[in-house]
């Protein structure tokens, strides 16, 4: 790596997470593991492990939480520096719920140290050297200010220079589950985005449309839209009309928490490195199916040559690669 600044910003909340150890639900556990996790410090660990500079933004509590937080971004080489901490507020905290068919998520966020997040935020010098800027929809959801704080960024271009990434990462609950009052904010902010990044299940039940060339044209004028469906595939469409597809590879599936970042970061590492769209696809679906295969929100990231091995594959060979 060269130069001093971060590749990427990562700007969001970052929760305590605790979670079982094994696949019984959460009301059956006597233990619980601690970690962190939240959608854009998840994409920055991968992008770290990656060998990208990333840094994470964000407000944490002053309590013990937060510096768990801290020190585990830090570790995993994620730049923390300038993470604000909140002397009266706490830190975010959520649990995990192992189920039959998936995990569930229950979160104690409510007036927690990111829910003061502002536009202020944006006037940070530190964010005009980055080459990306990287928000999701989540945060818009937090509270009135860090719904500011977004719209700035992404539809407001208060930050002049980076690209603008974007996942729109519809939590309902966080919505209080009415789709039709974050359909038209998340849209608003899918359009104003540099790249976009969104669930075809996602966008049926915000917009009502699930068909991925549907989807690119109801978030136009977004130059890229990556349109991802879960285990078929993921499309991404450019700004030209140009479509890319490249089919999920087959991959043995613990918990899909910490997916779909993963699999952003993995999109976005390509993209830094100026590598074609397609192993932007392959690289997002290869390191989205090491966090299938595990209960970490962060999964380890094989190396480098072994990731280059697979972006090598001809489509044949692709198309019958199984990660187990």
């Amino acid at each position: 790596m060269t130069g001093t600044g971060p590749d990427v910003v990562c700007i969001g909340e970052t929760m305590a997470v605790l979670s079982p150890s094994d696949a019984r639900p959460l009301a059956d556990q006597t233990a619980l593991a601690l970690a962190v996790g939240g959608a854009e410090s998840n994409l920055a660990c991968g992008l770290a492990a990656l060998g990208h500079r990333a840094a994470w933004i964000g407000r944490v509590g002053a309590d013990p939480l937060g510096r768990r937080v801290l020190d585990d971004l830090g570790a995993r080489g994620v730049d923390v520096s300038a993470v604000e901490v909140d002397p009266e507020r706490p830190t975010g905290v959520y649990f995990k719920d192992p189920g039959a068919d998936r995990t569930g998520t229950y979160y104690y966020r409510r007036d927690s140290a990111a829910t003061a997040m502002g536009p202020e935020l944006a006037r940070l010098p530190f964010l005009r050297s980055a080459r990306v800027l990287h928000l999701s929809g989540i945060t818009a959801a937090l509270s009135d200010s860090c719904a500011e704080l977004v719209d700035q960024i992404v539809t407001g271009r208060a930050v002049p220079g980076p690209a603008v990434s974007f996942d729109v990462n519809h939590r309902p609950t966080l919505w209080r589950d009415r789709p039709a009052e974050a359909a038209p904010v998340l849209l608003e902010l899918a359009r104003g985005a540099d790249i976009v990044f969104v669930g075809r299940d996602e966008a049926e039940v915000l917009w009502g449309t699930g068909k991925a060339a549907e989807i690119r044209d109801l978030l136009r004028p977004a130059s890229v839209v990556v349109v991802k469906d879960a285990g078929h595939g993921a499309t991404s469409y450019a700004k030209d009309g140009e479509e890319t597809f490249v089919a999920t590879p087959a991959s043995r599936v613990v918990e899909r928490v910490g997916a779909g970042d993963a699999f952003a970061a993995g999109y976005l590492a390509a993209l830094l490195e100026g590598r074609d769209v397609v192993a932007r696809l392959r690289l997002g679906h290869l390191v989205a199916s090491e966090t299938l295969r595990t209960r970490d929100d962060v999964p380890t990231v094989p190396a480098r040559d072994a990731l280059d091995r697979h972006l090598a594959l001809d489509e044949a060979a692709w198309a019958g690669l199984r990660l187990v």
